[in-house]
């Protein structure tokens, strides 16, 4: 431990580390559930990239694993500690470096909030599409290392899109540059997209370069009540069959939508058994959501209100951004799952979930990202009841397993971290499984970066 600390202290400022017991201990861990956490040795808040190059050559001499976090708002336990680690925080890191109009492009250093990033493009006239629901919170490291995505996927697509290049320190301290800051280019294998979605397992992000889009005209919402989740996935189906491309189609079921109301009296229909949120910023959204009312309403919708300005919209779209806080005031706990099928089984998705509720007796809400079939199955349970944890813990398995069989994927933006490592090897299968190995041990040979996760 001394010996770890004066060498890290030769090649920082004191401010930069810490070994408070308290201090250390809020850094253990992120907002999963059922995952374990280890005591760090020591935690490092960097801000140069030249920092970071030195704890990764001290951790590789001495052999200390390394735990790379951002704002550990992440819901898979990927950020957590093991004991005598050296737990690697790039929040100070947080610097726009380069915004460029012309380009498209916006340079970054990995502990700039989401949100900080999209309000300062708007002010060019940009945008950055990535918005995940802890926007106001989550770091851009952080969502590349768990390839996140948000509630404008259905039509701009995820993290992974937006990531030009990186500059990465590698295990053994050496910086490696990915990936381009041109619209195009196809030199080499695309090591860029290897690192998002890592898990910080393979390296530390210490910049990146992300694309831009022109700014869209103000989008308007329209919400949708139906008497069934079925009939909600029907008026989805349709939607996307027709092919409109809304910036936003999100669902609420009946639990999410109570608990939102309890939480922030918005005034959400309690009669109604699945919300639907559409929106669209296209040069005429009324006329898109005319187009879209009708479908719902052909599906089997009770009630479609569309939002008349952007005020009403708003406020509309914090009630879902609110869902899964809100619904961690059911219970004591929760087990936020994080399944995609594909949209044709979202129905079937939907009500596999209520069947697994009502066999374990939980209560179980679900809010999804419904124009890219990604669900959030949210188990809430009492973590002082050892039976009710247990139900919790297999009814969360068998929501992943029916997933699965659905033809969809146990993650769609969360990541893998401790909480799904077992199911990982389940979807990828022997092979592959075999692969992904190779890769972490031709990244870091030693396995010091954020061991225990992910395999």
């Amino acid at each position: 431990m001394n010996g770890l600390l004066e060498q890290l202290r030769a090649g920082l400022p004191a401010e930069a580390l810490t070994t408070d017991p308290d201090v250390i201990a809020s850094y253990a861990h992120d907002m999963a559930s059922f995952c374990d956490a280890g005591t760090p040795a020591v935690v490092v808040l960097p801000r140069t990239v030249e920092q970071v190059q030195h704890v990764m050559r001290t951790a590789t001499a001495l052999r200390v694993p390394v735990v790379p976090q951002g704002a550990r708002t992440g819901l898979s336990g990927a950020a957590n500690a093991c004991d005598d680690c050296i737990v690697l925080s790039l929040v100070k890191m947080d610097r726009i470096l380069e915004i460029s109009p012309v380009d498209r492009i916006a340079v970054v250093e990995p502990g700039v909030i989401n949100a900080v990033l999209s309000r300062a493009v708007n002010e060019h006239g940009l945008y950055y599409p990535p918005d995940p629901s802890s926007w106001e919170m989550c770091t851009i490291g952080g969502n590349i290392g768990t390839a996140s995505g948000g509630l404008c996927c259905v039509k701009y697509g995820v993290t992974a899109e937006y990531v030009l290049g990186l500059e990465v320190v590698l295990a053994d301290g050496r910086l490696l540059t990915t990936g381009r800051r041109t619209a195009k280019g196809v030199a080499g294998y695309d090591l860029t997209r290897l690192f998002v979605g890592s898990e910080g397992s393979l390296g530390i992000v210490v910049k990146a370069v992300l694309a831009l889009k022109p700014r869209p005209p103000q989008q308007l919402v329209l919400a949708a009540e139906f008497p069934s989740a079925a009939t909600a996935c029907e008026a989805i189906c349709r939607i996307m069959e027709r092919g409109h491309t809304p910036s936003l189609l999100e669902l609420m079921d009946r639990t999410t939508v109570h608990a939102v109301n309890r939480m922030a009296n918005m005034g959400l229909p309690d009669t109604t058994e699945a919300l639907l949120l559409a929106a669209f910023d296209t040069p005429d959204p009324s006329a898109d959501l005319a187009a879209v009312a009708e479908l719902c309403t052909t599906a089997g919708a009770t009630e479609v209100v569309p939002a008349e300005d952007a005020a009403e919209s708003e406020m509309l779209l914090q009630a879902r951004r609110m869902s899964l806080t809100a619904l961690e005031t059911v219970k004591s706990a929760t087990m936020i799952d994080d399944v995609c099928v594909p949209r044709s089984k979202l129905g079937a998705m939907l009500e596999g979930t209520a069947a697994v509720a009502e066999k374990y007796d939980l209560t179980i809400g679900v809010c999804a990202h419904a124009g890219d079939g990604n669900t959030h199955p949210v188990v809430c349970f009492d973590h002082t009841d050892a039976d009710e944890s247990r139900r919790a813990r297999e009814s969360f398995d068998e929501i992943m397993a029916l997933g699965l069989e659905l033809g969809g994927t146990i993650t769609g933006e969360h990541g893998v971290g401790v909480l799904k490592k077992e199911w990982l090897a389940r979807e990828l299968g022997e092979v592959s499984v075999e692969l992904h190995r190779g890769i972490k041990q031709a990244f870091d040979p030693l396995g010091l970066l954020n061991p225990g996760k992910v395999f």
